[in-house]
């Protein structure tokens, strides 16, 4: 089955279902990519902070030799993340990037979040000072971005963008960059549907892509007063009218959108089953009525270690002036 594309303002395009890799632990992810790929995904989104872009390497790399995909056949995502957010930095750690998954260039490449940690020896993920506090940096994010427009330019990847960014820093970028983000990836699911982001982000030209489409139910601080998008009583009531479940409800939701989405799942059930999407369309009256179960919530604000950061983007009244 043939997934549809969307057109990048780079002039490249993008496969609208893609295989996500967050949480995906070393010893399992790349069993699941394989199997991703047999299934027929050609999109794999993945970040260095994920730790698995070895094994994914290696898994890629495999399923080359059965002669079965070439590497051109794939559209390959990776994320730049806060500790290497230095000019200098930015391309030592794309091109770590580009040896773990065993290939030239990536097809995206996107700033994992505006704000920037402290590197230290270790390499910490969140590095935090003796008392516990996350060590902040204050590189600037458009200072980053300028070096993330070299990659581009030296075709270590096709396309650029942002994640979990606002749209004063958006604004910023497109105003004193010199390439407008091809994509800007971020939370969607139902109960955060980003209507007016997504109008935003078509006036700039700028694909979205949703990641934690089905509200992250394993998010490893969820709590259990959170709501559970995919137990939504108005969802279970589409899901049943289609024959489908409440996951194809919600990924479906984004492609009628027009909206890039990336479910992860280890379970290969589950794998196939999110690719199972291109057999119905959601009907006008059934996409209002997803889209008003919104709630604004959002699970993955990453707080606890951004929220001390004056770049971080969901401040109230956000501005740097």
């Amino acid at each position: 089955m043939s997934v549809p594309v969307v057109k990048l303002n780079s002039g490249y395009e993008m496969p609208i279902l893609g295989y996500g890799t967050w949480q995906s632990n070393p010893g399992e992810v790349g069993e699941a990519v394989k199997c991703a790929i047999d299934i027929g995904y050609r999109h794999i989104d993945g970040a260095w902070v994920y730790q698995n872009e070895k094994e994914i390497g290696q898994a890629l790399t495999e399923k080359y030799a059965e002669g079965k995909i070439q590497r051109k056949d794939l559209f390959l995502t990776s994320k730049l993340w806060n500790i290497d957010h230095e000019p200098k930095n930015v391309k030592e750690e794309c091109k770590e990037t580009l040896k773990l998954l065993q290939t030239d260039y990536l097809d995206l490449y996107l700033m994992h979040w505006p704000f920037s940690f402290h590197k230290t020896e270790a390499r910490d993920i969140i590095p935090k000072d003796d008392q516990g506090n996350v060590m902040y940096t204050y590189t600037h994010y458009l200072d980053t971005w300028k070096a993330m427009e070299e990659l581009q330019k030296e075709g270590l990847v096709r396309s650029i963008g942002l994640s979990n960014f606002n749209e004063y820093q958006i604004d910023k970028v497109i105003a004193h960059g010199r390439i407008t983000p091809a994509v800007h990836q971020i939370e969607c699911h139902p109960y955060l549907n980003e209507e007016s982001h997504l109008k935003y982000c078509r006036q700039k030209g700028i694909a979205v892509t949703a990641y934690a489409p089905l509200g992250s139910p394993t998010r490893p601080w969820g709590l259990p007063e959170e709501p559970k998008v995919l137990e939504d009583p108005t969802l279970k009531r589409i899901a049943e009218k289609y024959g489908k479940t409440t996951a194809h409800i919600a990924i479906r939701f984004q492609i009628d959108r027009g909206v890039i989405v990336i479910p992860k799942s280890v379970k290969s059930p589950r794998i196939k089953s999110n690719y199972e999407v291109f057999d119905f369309q959601l009907s006008s009256d059934d996409l209002d009525a997803i889209r008003n179960v919104n709630k604004n919530w959002r699970g993955l604000s990453f707080d606890f270690a951004g929220k001390g950061h004056k770049y971080w983007a969901w401040h109230p009244n956000y501005s740097e002036d």
